[in-house]
């Protein structure tokens, strides 16, 4: 078989900010959360593709034809009692119907290579503890998990002095 008709992960391109939009505000449905605001495509193109090397990166999964049909996400981050950078991972999606063929360990390990190629010792993220089927997934991979409550609190932007 060639590889255009194998599934696949790579990088993400410019050109599938569109469909990282989608699919992320599929995913917020997912997860029972509030979906992106309206312009994330943009946001996006700000992050992974604007001026100077970027911190997060962004890999995608396709199918044969090339349809993108899940990504993960991941920046470095820094462990004061590890004193010690990793990777974390901030968001591993596939769409319904995709999961379970091996897309998952592909994103995975392209976020694992990453770090590696960072000089990263290890990669860390959540998941929901009510998603049973991720938490099977990390488990079979041999992640280890940690329940904890996530915080998240809005800072208003500064203003700038008269």
């Amino acid at each position: 078989m060639n590889d255009d008709q194998q599934p696949r992960v790579r990088a993400a391109r410019p050109a599938d900010l569109p469909r990282l939009a989608e699919l992320a505000a599929e995913h917020a449905v997912y997860e029972r959360a509030e979906p992106p605001a309206p312009g994330l495509a943009d946001r996006l193109a700000a992050v992974l593709f604007g001026p100077g090397r970027s911190r997060a990166r962004c890999f995608v999964a396709e199918i044969p034809g090339g349809e993108v049909v899940g990504y993960a996400s991941c920046a470095p981050e820094f462990s004061t009692w590890q004193a010690s950078e990793y990777l974390h991972m901030d968001c591993l999606f596939l769409r319904d119907g995709h999961r379970g063929l091996g897309l998952g360990a592909l994103l995975v390990e392209a976020v694992a290579a990453e770090a590696r190629a960072l000089g990263m010792p290890q990669v860390q993220w959540q998941t929901p503890v009510w998603n049973e089927g991720a938490r099977r997934f990390y488990d079979r991979m041999g992640a280890t998990g940690r329940e904890k409550l996530r915080y998240s609190l809005p800072v208003a932007p500064q203003e700038a002095p008269e």
